[in-house]
């Protein structure tokens, strides 16, 4: 298979975890390139100017590949989150700081969220389950915080919790669709503001 014109000249020996964030993003750019099922080990490979048996010397197949590129990233989308809800106090700061964390993960370089909320591999078990943990785990953070400063219940809150993340996640990804028709920063605070206008009629219990 002839090399990708952005093949990187091989030869050079890495430590084994530099060589490993390298065949990351080489797979990366190649996933979000062709997609699971079009992207080839060969490509991967090349792009990352490394031989196939070196590839497997780290991944033992394209599948584990993608899941510890996707592990990588699933983990980054929960700790954005994270992060802004501890960033503040003050509620309507976090709901802004929330929202801003998921317009800063699909706008952020390497299109990465395309592998988490793109995938033609969203219908595996192992994808499926990582992408629905790290969903879980964001709007676990959010109930927790509605539960601590309202009076619902820890089934009410949790709701609340989804539909906020879900509000977040479906906004970020249609925006990014759009090319920057709205600048960043105007579109995050227009979904915050709505998403305050709802939560915040929730009276505090302090």
């Amino acid at each position: 298979m002839t090399a990708t014109p952005d093949a990187k000249p091989r030869g050079t020996r890495l430590p084994r975890l530099a060589r490993r964030r390298q065949l990351l993003n080489a797979a990366q750019e190649v996933f979000v390139e062709n997609g699971y099922h079009a992207a080839a080990m060969d490509e991967i490979a090349d792009r990352a100017g490394v031989s196939k048996p070196v590839l497997y010397q780290h991944f033992p197949g394209k599948l584990e590949l993608y899941l510890a590129l996707l592990d990588l990233h699933v983990d980054d989308m929960v700790s954005r989150v994270r992060d802004a809800l501890a960033s503040t106090h003050e509620n309507k700061l976090r709901v802004q700081a929330t929202f801003r964390a998921f317009f800063d993960f699909v706008s952020s370089q390497g299109e990465a969220f395309r592998l988490v909320f793109e995938s033609d591999l969203r219908n595996v078990a192992p994808v499926r389950q990582r992408v629905e943990r790290s969903l879980r785990e964001c709007a676990e953070m959010v109930s927790q915080v509605i539960q601590e400063d309202t009076g619902c219940s820890s089934e009410e809150a949790h709701l609340l919790g989804v539909g906020l993340v879900g509000m977040a996640e479906v906004s970020a990804r249609y925006w990014i669709t759009q090319h920057g028709s709205i600048p960043k920063d105007a579109a995050e605070q227009l979904m915050a503001r709505l998403a305050w206008r709802g939560i915040s009629g929730f009276p505090r219990t302090a």
